[in-house]
């Protein structure tokens, strides 16, 4: 990072510029450096770099020029504005990889061992519950689900059961958009020495900064609202721990061979320059829709915690500096109601994810959460009819009009 003469004082800034233009072809726009491996001038030169601290010019496994804009541009706006406990700007190592599963898996394995175990939340993203339930658990990993908006069953829980090694928090949740208040969590957790993980991939760093309240790491699926533009899968982790990130966790991420590509991560800090714009049209578009079905004779719930008839409302009003994008609601109905509304839509788009420049509506129960079982999704509320949505920055008239021709 190229240093500069005064501090950067708006994210946008931060996204453009962190890391400057220094790059050995004076390119304006980072380069794709679409190259598996890097030559070497002497065997000298080759030995140095094997054992320095940047291994972006060995093998693109280990790491890419272009992988190292995008990570070291995501952990600048992780930190942006933050201080550690000397009161020096926050410094904070990410590690960019192919999928926010891939990241998610470097940390767990990274950090936990056989007859571990995780407490994390109802209602996760159904591949992170698939992950927990399937994969940790053939490796001896366990995990216990718990409402951790109830602090009093949290510290029961840690008090309970020694094995708890980390706590895993993702807020706002998919698909219900329930709230858990990290710095809460947080503090509990740390009197217990246990590490914590959260999942910030629909606040983006923009809304929501958990280390902020003392999280050890922090990690996105970049696929969704930090590219933007839905062209690219990717992952990324972000810790604290900066020797533990260098060695431990960036060893089990090569070894794990869950590392991007150089293409896509030159999509990603393409789509990383202009994420303040886009979430401040996200977001008051998502406004307008909670407000717009919350007053609808045709809906029976909306699950938004922008409004104040949320549970969680206060809850993510104190951590995040806005309720987001994303919302989940239910048509009166049910399932088959639910279905003839999304099939009459006319400009809002029918796919999986979320976070893309377009409005896109899935339907959880059989998508995104097809792997849980249905006794486990009722309890999280995870109800064959409700619907998810991710608001687009479309023109806010259009997406109401198409909603109200869809609900007639």
């Amino acid at each position: 990072m190229t240093d500069k003469k005064f501090p950067l004082t708006g994210i946008s800034s931060v996204a453009l510029h962190t890391m400057g233009h220094d790059n050995a072809e004076f390119a304006h726009i980072t380069p794709i450096f679409a190259t598996s491996t890097f030559t070497f001038d002497t065997a000298q030169q080759g030995m140095e770099r094997f054992a320095g601290e940047d291994k972006s010019r060995v093998y693109s496994r280990w790491g890419n020029p272009t992988f190292t804009a995008a990570e070291e541009t995501i952990a600048a706006l992780e930190g942006f504005g933050l201080t550690d406990a000397q009161g020096d700007p926050l410094k904070l190592k990410a590690i960019l990889h192919s999928s926010g599963q891939a990241a998610m898996t470097t940390m767990f394995m990274s950090t936990l061992k056989a007859g571990d175990t995780v407490l994390s939340h109802y209602s996760l993203y159904g591949g992170t519950h698939e992950l927990f339930l399937k994969v940790m658990a053939e490796a001896g990993i366990n995990t216990i689900i718990e409402d951790l908006r109830n602090l009093e069953a949290v510290e029961i829980a840690l008090k309970k059961d020694p094995s708890i090694k980390l706590v895993h928090i993702e807020t706002p949740a998919n698909p219900t958009i329930q709230c858990v208040d990290i710095a809460a969590v947080t503090a509990i957790a740390k009197q217990f020495g246990l590490l914590v993980s959260v999942d910030n991939t629909f606040a983006t760093p923009y809304l929501q900064q958990p280390f902020k309240y003392g999280v050890d790491f922090v990690f996105h699926s970049t696929t969704k609202f930090l590219n933007g533009h839905g062209t690219a899968i990717g992952g990324v982790l972000i810790g604290k721990d900066i020797e533990l990130m260098k060695n431990k966790v960036w060893k089990w991420h090569v070894l794990l061979g869950g590392n991007s590509n150089p293409f896509d991560a030159f999509l990603l800090i393409n789509g990383l320059k202009t994420l303040e714009i886009r979430m401040d049209r996200h977001c008051s578009n998502a406004v307008a829709v909670a407000d717009y079905l919350s007053n609808h004779k045709s809906i029976a719930h909306v699950n938004y915690v922008g409004l104040p008839t949320h549970p969680d409302h206060a809850t993510a009003m104190r951590q995040m500096k806005h309720p987001g994008a994303v919302m989940s609601f239910e048509v009166k109905g049910g399932l088959e109601a639910g279905k003839q509304f999304i099939d009459k839509l006319q400009m809002c788009v029918r796919a999986i994810s979320l976070g893309t420049v377009d409005t896109l509506i899935s339907h959880p129960a059989s998508m995104s959460h097809k792997g849980v079982s249905a006794e486990e999704r009722l309890k999280f509320g995870i109800t064959d009819g409700l619907i998810r949505l991710s608001v687009g920055i479309e023109n806010i008239a259009d997406i109401l009009n198409d909603f109200d021709q869809a609900l007639q």
